[in-house]
């Protein structure tokens, strides 16, 4: 089965939780200053830890006969950042080729997907790209997913609708379906006051190639409720365009989360309870986890989601 296939014939499919908290605390694996954990497997002490948390997630997949998505953690690795690096521009390939093996090996429904990011700030939009600028910068990366063959594209807390309407052109001039995943506030907005509403009828109008769908990732399922709950969100766009979230375990700001010495977590069972009530306003069909979760989490979502089916 495509993937195209998957998101039409499913109702529920799992994706990871969290990878870069969890390297960070668990494991306290250093990242690179340029790429960030795109530069993970090229060492052995990197190559294992994501290997055993994607096969914690996998196993979570196969216990409750789930799909699954993940990402390779390329989020920072983006033109500029690989030219100032040590790596050469075959990094993208190389993390495809290694998340790839692991789907091999994980004889489950598993899509591959590779996750591009913002050239600048997720949480604050500063750097943001314009529209052109951002059509232009990430067809780089675009097109070195497209050579390595991914299953669908991923663009992770997107803040700013200039830049997402950039990278979906990108993305569509490639023929492969693909995600975009906003960074969402509690009033209802992107970070550059857009709201999801206007984002997602913006990009769908103006694009020959729309993405197959819209999510958001880093924020907590509360936040995300409220958001879709405002008036102007309330749309046929929306409900039936905004199918996925990528959670945080609290329901602190970006600001605090991000200068946070200490990991802001809440009980799986709860997490779950929050995730469930998303429910109530939006059609999620991807449900996964961002900071704070671990397989505790992602295993009470699962657990919840083929019970309520």
């Amino acid at each position: 089965m495509g993937f195209r296939e998957c998101m039409e014939r499913n109702k529920t499919i799992l994706m990871e939780g969290a990878l870069g908290e969890r390297l960070k605390r668990e494991y306290h694996i250093p990242f690179d200053k340029d790429v960030a954990m795109a530069g993970l497997i090229y060492s052995e002490g990197g190559k294992d830890a994501l290997t055993k948390l994607w096969k914690g997630y996998i196993d979570i997949a196969r216990r409750y006969s789930l799909p699954f998505m993940a990402t390779t953690p390329t989020r920072r690795a983006n033109r500029e950042r690989v030219a100032a690096s040590i790596y050469a521009d075959t990094i993208i390939a190389d993390n495809v080729r290694f998340l790839r093996d692991i789907q091999k090996e994980s004889g489950i429904e598993m899509y591959v997907g590779g996750l591009a990011g913002c050239k600048g700030d997720a949480y604050t939009a500063e750097g943001a790209l314009s529209e052109e600028e951002a059509y232009d910068f990430h067809s780089w990366t675009a097109a070195r997913f497209l050579d390595a063959g991914v299953d669908f594209l991923y663009a992770g807390i997107m803040p700013s609708l200039p830049e997402a309407a950039g990278f979906a052109r990108a993305a569509g001039n490639t023929g492969i379906l693909y995600i975009i995943s906003f960074t969402v506030q509690r009033d209802g907005r992107l970070i550059d006051g857009s709201s999801i509403a206007e984002a997602i009828r913006y990009i769908d109008g103006n694009t020959p190639d729309k993405p197959v769908c819209y999510m958001s990732n880093c924020v907590h399922p509360s936040i995300l409720r409220e958001a879709l709950s405002k008036s102007f969100n309330r749309t046929q766009e929306v409900q039936e365009r905004f199918l996925g979230i990528q959670a945080n375990t609290s329901p602190l700001p970006y600001a605090e989360l991000e200068g946070a010495s200490d990991l802001k977590c809440s009980e799986p069972e709860s997490f779950a309870d929050e995730m469930l009530r998303l429910s109530d306003s939006a059609r999620i069909k991807i449900w996964g986890g961002c900071c704070g979760t671990d397989d505790r989490h992602i295993e009470s979502l699962a657990k919840r989601l083929c019970a309520s089916q």
